[in-house]
């Protein structure tokens, strides 16, 4: 019963994907944002859930990682795609969804997408198209520009660059996670706000993935990425 619960757990992560593109096509996007942000939650501790209850041993039939994908593929990729549209982010919304949808396809399928070792990776750009799409209705960027940073995130899916895991890496884990915490709750609060955009919590919760993607360049050239 316990293993069932779990995966239903991680299931609901469909659901609060469904009640997003809800909001979404409603234009009501701080609601839309804020069910992505449950989400995440879910996904952040589902796999904790999963190992607690020992869902691998009780289910053995049931695939918890497809699982996992699908919803993730739901949650970071698809609701954040409608909500680029919607939010009519991008002067031309279909050709920029697609490529958004069609990469992270290819992303999601790919047998080396995750990489293990002493500090597992993703390869190529790991679909965070829900913080993606949530800092450009924050920045409030020309629409020409948000366009291009996207077509440029769908380019980098296909580029073998290493992204870090930041909870299963162990050099330098504790300052990230640390990090990587408050980062969370700050941009959780902007979300919060909406529609208020302004103070400078925007820029400055923008050091985080920064530091995320220089960390990650980083242990790549000493190739510490993946290293066993």
């Amino acid at each position: 019963m316990l293993a069932w619960l779990a995966h239903l757990y991680t299931a609901s992560g469909a659901v609060i994907a469904m009640l997003a593109v809800a909001m979404a096509i409603a234009h009501n996007f701080r609601a839309a944002f804020l069910y992505l942000v449950a989400t995440v939650i879910v996904d952040a501790t589902d796999g904790w859930l999963a190992r607690a209850v020992r869902v691998k041993e009780r289910l053995p039939h049931v695939d918890g990682a497809l699982l996992d994908n699908i919803v993730d593929y739901l949650t970071y990729v698809f609701v954040p795609a409608v909500i680029v549209w919607q939010a009519n982010l991008v002067p031309s919304a279909f050709p920029i969804c697609a490529a958004m949808l069609v990469s992270s396809v290819y992303g999601f399928s790919r047998t080396d997408a995750k990489g293990d070792g002493e500090n597992p990776y993703f390869l190529g750009f790991p679909s965070y198209w829900n913080i993606v799409a949530a800092y450009l209705y924050l920045l409030q960027l020309p629409r020409a520009v948000n366009a291009a940073v996207l077509a440029g995130l769908a380019i980098l899916v296909f580029v073998p660059i290493r992204y870090v895991y930041p909870s299963r890496m162990r050099t330098l884990q504790r300052p990230t996670i640390v990090v990587g915490t408050m980062w969370g709750v700050l941009f959780a609060w902007m979300l919060w706000r909406l529609p208020a955009v302004d103070g400078p919590w925007t820029i400055v919760s923008l050091i985080f993935p920064a530091y995320y993607v220089a960390l990650s360049l980083w242990l790549q050239s000493g190739g510490r990425t993946g290293k066993v």
